[in-house]
């Protein structure tokens, strides 16, 4: 891969919820902070919402992180079909072994594994993952769950990620009971276009590498798909692609044309596209072509004590500048010839239907002509003569 060619010690962009890489700022400064003051004082439930890849799985792997081993962690990818299994996949965790698959027995063994736990001083952490996926029969579970207690803490914490449709769910008029004891409540954003550009030199910065990896047309290219805000996943697989085909190309940082073509294979290269037409305009327009009057006036002026021609250094030099310029104004007038053959080429192209349209006329005319001689039944030199005369 790309790490030695551009001095870095791991891959930077990987969509991998890595603890490391946690952007320790704005929402998730705050969502992490809250999280964890709640957990750690037992309020019991807890929800992230967030559209996807915008970073809950890799905020929960910190919050994880922030709390000791001794605790009991269960992580649970997406939710069960229904409650029975959430009930005897909790109790397995536990290491118990249920004789029955009647809820009510299960929740017993299970209140009674999680008194000893918080009798030791341990907490038990649940988290489920993909939320949004949950049945009404899996949130009653979790209700039911939430309710176990012990004086005035939760016996067991539990805390749910899940993409924007979870709030569909929490907010029906039937969940009612369940959002009352919802305890913390994050909603992760996207971030703007600032945030994007911190967001992507931390990255780098904790991957041991320099923001110069890009170039400014590349930084500047990079946030134009995420006006209207991004998601870590998505700005990661742009950067990473990004990264890729420069290090194919073996340049020294990823320019505006590897960011576009990552972008365009994404599917979001069309602001990007426009971007780099406006830079390349930009750049022949610097770069315009100097003509005879600049040539003129960049001369040496002479006059009665200068003489016309120098000999040494001084000749060689004006030598060198002038035909740096003659050589400009050659490749001017070439430029210009260019123009000129295009433009013809162009009016060849207006001319052609126009043509088309008369030979079509005439080919019309003759045929009529052949026609008509034909049905009158006389010779075609006749038959033409007397149409002329008439």
């Amino acid at each position: 891969m790309y790490t030695d060619h551009f001095n870095l010690t791991i891959l930077p962009f990987e969509n991998v919820p890595d603890p490391i890489f946690f952007f320790d700022r704005d929402d998730y400064a705050r969502a992490r902070k809250r999280l964890t003051e709640s957990l750690k004082s037992g309020r019991g439930l807890l929800v992230v919402t967030g559209p996807i890849g915008s970073g809950k799985t890799t905020l929960s792997q910190m919050i994880k992180s922030d709390f000791s081993r001794d605790n009991k962690l269960i992580w649970m990818a997406a939710p069960p079909v229904n409650s029975t299994d959430l009930f005897l996949f909790i109790a397995q965790e536990l290491g118990l072994n249920p004789s029955t698959s009647e809820r009510t027995f299960i929740i017993r063994d299970i209140r009674n594994a999680l008194l000893e736990i918080n009798s030791e001083g341990r907490k038990c952490f649940v988290i489920i993952d993909e939320s949004h996926l949950m049945s009404d029969d899996i949130v009653n579970g979790i209700r039911l769950l939430n309710n176990l207690e012990e004086g005035p803490a939760k016996l067991i914490q539990i805390l749910l990620l899940g993409q924007d449709e979870l709030m569909g769910i929490i907010n029906r008029p039937e969940m009612e009971p369940f959002r009352q004891r919802i305890a913390t409540l994050e909603i992760l954003g996207k971030m703007n276009s600032g945030r994007i550009r911190d967001y992507i030199s931390h990255r780098i910065d904790v991957a041991g590498g320099h923001p110069s990896i890009f170039a400014d047309s590349g930084w500047e290219a990079l946030v134009l798909p995420f006006r209207s805000g991004g998601t870590p996943r998505i700005i990661n697989s742009l950067c990473d692609r990004s990264l890729n085909l420069a290090f194919e190309r073996e340049k020294t940082a990823a320019d505006v044309h590897d960011v576009l073509d990552a972008a365009q294979g994404m599917g979001i290269g069309k602001e990007i596209f426009h971007y780099a037409m406006d830079l390349r305009h930009r750049e022949r327009t610097e770069q315009s072509p100097v003509n005879t009057e600049n040539i003129s006036s960049r001369e040496p002026a002479t006059d009665s004590k200068t003489p016309l021609y120098s000999s040494g250094k001084e000749s060689d030099e004006t030598d060198i500048v002038q035909t740096n310029l003659l050589t400009e104004f050659s490749q001017s007038n070439k430029k210009d010839s260019k123009a000129d053959l295009l433009i013809s080429r162009i009016n060849q192209e207006g001319l052609r239907i126009p043509l088309l349209m008369l030979l079509l006329s005439l080919a019309t005319l003759i045929l009529s002509i052949s026609f008509h001689c034909q049905r009158s039944g006389s010779e075609p030199i006749n038959c033409l003569y007397k149409l002329i005369g008439f």
